[in-house]
């Protein structure tokens, strides 16, 4: 019997290396490469929200739509 060699070996070496490339772009997503920590959320005290609140012309406006 005769060995017969394919004939394609380009194509199949750039679909393996695309394979191989999108396999290592996988997990370098999965691991994170590049990532940063969270950062802690602040809380706000009571005493820092005191006086936050103060009645607008829109507010105003809508609280006058909204009567019934």
């Amino acid at each position: 019997m005769t060995d017969k060699k394919p004939e394609n070996l380009k194509r199949r070496g750039f679909l393996l290396a695309a394979g191989i490339g999108g396999a290592g772009a996988v997990a370098a997503v999965a691991v994170g490469v590049g990532k940063e920590t969270a950062k802690p959320v602040s809380t706000v005290t009571a005493e820092d929200k005191t006086g936050s609140y103060s009645e607008t012309r829109h507010i105003s406006n809508y609280y006058r739509t909204a009567r019934v």
